[in-house]
């Protein structure tokens, strides 16, 4: 079997090797994977951001899939051959603190797909049952491949934010993650806008405009005077920061209202302000990370009901055999979500 493996500790350095076909174990499934994103922590990782030098290479990366249960351990009850599925990616200990008392998404002990042990850029992946989600008979298999994504952001609009009907809410960041979380504050009644920078200008910001959101080029318009237009100068009820860049933090403070909500999503990295004035202003500053069962359970949800439509999203021009270009592209912001279709790594 090919797979696409992360092979040095330096930018780049993506290769297709060979790897055995997994063999599952008496509590785990293989599924032949039918489709797999390409994630902002896959460019972290083609980048090889310090976050990342945890990991073992070569290690076949990869985590937001969706494919076919083709054969279950001697003890799995849950599944059966020819089953849809979608994987939770982060595998809590089940032990910690955290676990015990239901946060597992921030396990003490969690090892992630496609970074502590091969993932999903491959024809075929064993896992415990225990991480797998049924997919409806009605999702597309290739909007399945997103639920990981879009979980993401329903546990930042659903379960870590106050958006209710008629807030005013600003997104910042025209990424997958960011437009996912758009369309999930806007299904909760909110009223959106989608900010990004000059690079988004060509692409990203566009697509927000496709899927119905009013946008903001923070490197062209004048932020005040839109601000001023849509919340008539009072800033936004919540911000969410899914842009990943030290500037999100500062840019979400001076947009959000007095008594308002930021809800910090992306991994910011280092950044300083001063922090007086959110206190002065009551500001709610919220962090999410990840995702939950629950999470999980709901996206696929959204997806049967199409209050999320990944579909403009969409990208499959690249084969993993062009993950090189595939990547480039992405991290240049002049494409959105990047899908492979792995078929080509069974032959």
């Amino acid at each position: 079997m090919r797979a696409l493996a992360k092979t040095a500790r330096e930018a780049g350095a993506l290769e297709v090797v060979e790897r055995p076909m997994p063999e599952p174990g008496a509590e785990e499934v293989l599924v032949e994977v039918d489709y797999a994103g390409l994630c902002g922590s896959d460019g972290g990782i083609y980048e090889f951001e310090s976050a990342f030098e945890r990991m073992d290479l070569p290690t076949v990366i990869g985590h937001e899939y969706t494919g076919r249960v083709v054969e279950a351990g001697a003890d799995v009850t849950g599944f059966a051959v020819g089953d849809r599925v979608v994987e939770r990616p982060i595998r809590p200990c089940g032990e910690c603190y955290q676990c015990r008392i239901g946060e597992e998404n921030v396990c003490q002990n969690a090892v992630i797909t496609g970074v502590d042990h091969d993932g999903a850029f491959a024809g075929y992946i064993a896992a415990p049952a225990r991480y797998f989600h049924p997919v409806p008979d009605d999702v597309d298999p290739r909007h399945a491949a997103t639920t990981e994504p879009i979980s993401i952001g329903a546990r930042a609009v659903v379960e870590n934010s106050r958006v209710g009907a008629g807030d005013r809410v600003l997104v910042e960041g025209p990424g997958p993650i960011g437009l996912f979380t758009a369309q999930i504050a806007d299904a909760q009644g909110g009223e959106v806008v989608v900010s990004g920078v000059g690079p988004d200008a060509d692409y990203r910001l566009p697509l927000a405009e496709e899927l119905g959101f009013e946008t903001l080029n923070v490197a062209a318009d004048d932020r005040e005077a839109v601000r001023e237009e849509l919340t008539d100068g009072i800033g936004y009820d919540v911000v969410f920061d899914t842009t990943g860049h030290p500037s999100g933090l500062t840019t979400a403070v001076d947009e959000v209202r007095k008594g308002g909500q930021i809800v910090l999503v992306g991994q910011t990295g280092e950044t300083t302000m001063e922090y007086s004035p959110l206190v002065r202003a009551e500001i709610d500053l919220q962090c999410s990370y990840a995702s939950t069962y629950e999470d999980f359970e709901r996206s696929l949800r959204m997806l049967q009901s199409g209050e999320v439509d990944p579909e403009p999203m969409l990208d499959e021009r690249f084969s993993l055999e062009e993950a090189d270009e595939a990547f480039e592209t992405f991290l240049a912001g002049d494409t959105c979500k990047v899908l492979f279709d792995p078929a080509e790594f069974r032959d």
